[in-house]
């Protein structure tokens, strides 16, 4: 783990260096000997230029500011200007990020009839005498009228227990697919790549993209965007709803998915640099109430390193 040092430019710390450059730049303020010292860093060793440019690719610049145009930039900066402490970039880059996370996630609370926070698990009984039990940053939309009995989830993982009703299926829509039962009961996880739907208890049906497919005990399946549900594959339900016993358990699971659950447990933004870092496989069991050690181990299993940009923003690099 390193903290954020404005002049640390050691070959060892090269990411860490990059991406403080990178945070330099986007503020505007450079003056003329920072951009003498930034030129010295990319002549010093090619490596140098090839985490800047990750960095620029990470953080979502390279396709609008490509490294030939940033040199152009850098160049055109006139001298003289009063120069800024780099934790003050740092801390506006992160104000920023949050502004930008919670005007994204405003309409979902917007239409969400319960919801939790950060860290916060929650069960709901709902009006059939139904059950919602709730991971963190979670939301729910309620839609129960006459003869049906319907839920949206619109962020986030439930697990819901459902009382028997032959007369009225109980429906849950989530990211374009649904997800019906009779009595049951059964997990539904959002992901920004895939929606997964694992059964604990009897069977549901799941439609989604034309594809529709019947889910036993035990066993997941999965969708997304121009992904048809899959054929139902076996899991250990346990584990898939271990957050509900205070635990996170993973079997070789990309890290982007681990960082993703345990940021629901985390009071802050956790961000990964890079599609192949993104990709690691991470087996392992940790706690949810303790998001940061989660972290340092999974720093030790897959030799990482974070950088803790404030402590609202920690990135994992290589």
């Amino acid at each position: 783990m390193s903290e954020l040092k404005p002049d640390d430019t050691d070959a060892s710390d090269r990411v860490d260096a990059a991406i403080q450059w990178w945070v330099r730049i986007d503020r505007g303020d450079l003056s003329a000997s920072e951009l003498a010292a930034f030129r010295a860093w990319l002549a010093n060793d090619p490596r140098n230029e090839a985490a800047f440019e990750e960095s620029c690719d990470f953080w979502g610049s390279l396709q609008t500011l490509p490294r030939t145009e940033v040199q152009a930039y850098l160049w055109s900066l006139r001298p003289g200007r009063r120069r800024e402490r780099m934790w003050a970039a740092a801390a506006l880059a992160t104000a920023a990020l949050a502004l930008y996370l919670t005007f994204d996630d405003l309409w979902v609370w917007c239409r969400a009839d319960f919801r939790t926070g950060v860290a916060e698990l929650r069960t709901v009984t709902l009006p059939d005498g139904s059950r919602a039990h709730m991971n963190a940053a979670t939301a729910l939309a309620l839609d129960y009228s006459g003869d049906k009995r319907r839920l949206a989830l619109l962020q986030g993982e439930a697990w819901f227990e459902v009382e028997k009703d032959p007369s009225r299926p109980f429906t849950v829509l989530a990211a374009g697919g649904t997800i019906t039962a009779r009595g049951t009961a059964f997990d539904v996880a959002l992901d920004k790549a895939r929606t997964e739907v694992t059964v604990t208890e009897n069977s549901v049906e799941v439609a989604a993209e034309g594809s529709t497919v019947v889910v036993g005990a035990g066993r997941q399946t999965a969708y997304g965007p121009s992904l048809p549900a899959l054929a139902p594959y076996e899991v250990d339900p346990e584990s898939v709803t271990s957050w509900r016993r205070g635990k996170l358990i993973f079997m070789d699971k990309p890290l982007s998915e681990v960082a993703a659950a345990i940021g629901r447990f985390y009071h802050g933004v956790i961000l990964i640099a890079g599609s192949e870092l993104r990709d690691r496989r991470v087996t392992g069991v940790f706690r949810v109430d303790q998001p940061r050690d989660a972290l340092k181990a999974i720093e030790s299993l897959l030799g990482v390193k974070s950088t803790y940009v404030s402590d609202y923003l920690i990135v994992l690099h290589m």
